[in-house]
């Protein structure tokens, strides 16, 4: 197994970064590696590896336990790390040596496996939330033989061989004396039980693959690479066990006009020269509405005006962000002759030489050529 990278590495950022750095960090790189916009063969790992770093170093707490014992937790127990995990590989390992006890029971229920879907949502989707229905492929428990595998009015027996226990024990004979080796039962496959008229409809398996419609609600406010969780919704469990969970991962288009950092939104407009020089009153569109907006005489390219409250409702909290509008004046490219006469006597009463006549750049090099 290749050695995991370090989780600041993966997101490139300092041991010191702030949250806001952590989640910018993140967001870049869930948008390069994400699998629906790069087809590199190597794209969904990275967007996983990214994914994993952020869960961590996103939480106080793991990220404190990280700094402190790296990928190795010591409260998730031997080898846990930050990822979970099932060790029951370690019960073989206990009954080879000291003979029994720890052994999980093969016909006990299993919970199922959790799923994740990717959704892509509008721009203004993720800003004032929506409510819509998704398809998801999953496993569930097969509704002929209630997840038994066996046919209708018959049910699974107990093996023979290994009485219900899914292993068989192998014995030995070795220069160093006698051993005895556990293993998965060669008759019911380490299930402890056997189906002999299999359910026809799921094939003797319990589950069946369906397509499930599932109603959701996305919250006014989530961001690129929000994560709703909803219990239950994942693929179905074994032998009556409960179902996995379903995790929503949003991702959210880009807007032609608006541009968005946390909960406040972002613009430009164009000014003419005399609107900036004059001042103006102009119509600004916002997520909801159209407002107006006072332009000061003298205003200047690259200004910014607050319209507070005209932002993204906030996700946690109360009440919304701004919008912040950057006003950028347009110099025109086409003039009429009255048009620039009026700008030459307003640069005359300003004081300033406009040059017009003035011999090219390379007019004065060819004469000081010629020695004129």
């Amino acid at each position: 197994m290749a050695e995991k990278r370090d989780y600041y590495e993966v997101l490139g950022v300092s041991k010191g970064a702030n949250e806001d750095e952590i989640k910018k960090a993140y967001r870049k790189l869930a948008r390069q590696y994400h699998p629906d916009v790069n087809k590199a063969s190597d794209a969904e790992d990275k967007f996983k590896e990214v994914k994993e770093a952020y869960d961590v170093l996103s939480d106080s707490g793991k990220r404190a336990r990280y700094d402190q014992y790296g990928h190795v937790d010591p409260n998730q127990g031997m080898g846990g790390g930050f990822q979970g995990g099932d060790f029951s590989g370690f019960g073989d390992i206990f009954d080879m040596f000291f003979g029994g006890g720890g052994r999980r029971d093969p016909n006990a229920p299993q919970r199922g496996s959790d799923l994740q879907y990717n959704l892509t949502i509008e721009f203004k989707e993720a800003v004032f939330g929506k409510e819509m229905d998704i398809r998801i492929p999953r496993t569930e428990s097969c509704d002929t033989c209630f997840g038994s595998g066996a046919k209708p009015g018959t049910k699974p027996e107990t093996c023979s061989v290994c009485h219900g226990s899914g292993q068989q024990e192998v014995v030995q004979n070795t220069p160093f004396g006698r051993m005895v080796n556990r293993r998965a039962c060669s008759n019911c496959g380490g299930k402890g039980k056997i189906i002999k008229e299999k359910c026809t409809t799921c094939g003797g398996n319990g589950q069946v693959k369906k397509q499930r419609k599932i109603h959701i609600r996305i919250p006014a406010g989530v961001d690129d690479g929000s994560q709703m969780r909803m219990a239950g919704e994942g693929e179905g469990g074994l032998r009556g066990g409960p179902a996995g969970d379903l995790y929503i991962v949003i991702h959210v288009k880009s807007h032609d006009f608006f541009e968005r950092e946390g909960d406040d939104i972002y613009c430009e407009v164009p000014l003419t020269f005399a609107q900036a020089a004059l001042g103006d009153e102009i119509e600004i569109p916002t997520l909801s509405e159209k407002v107006k907006l006072k332009i000061p005489a003298g205003t200047q390219t690259g200004t910014f005006f607050r319209l507070k409250g005209k932002g993204v409702p906030k996700l946690r909290g109360v009440g919304q962000g701004d919008q912040h509008v950057k006003v950028v004046v347009i110099t025109p490219s086409k003039l009429s002759d009255e048009q620039k006469e009026l700008l030459r006597q307003f640069a005359s009463l300003s004081g300033e030489q406009t040059h017009e006549n003035e011999q090219s750049f390379f007019d004065r090099m060819k004469k000081a050529f010629r020695g004129d």
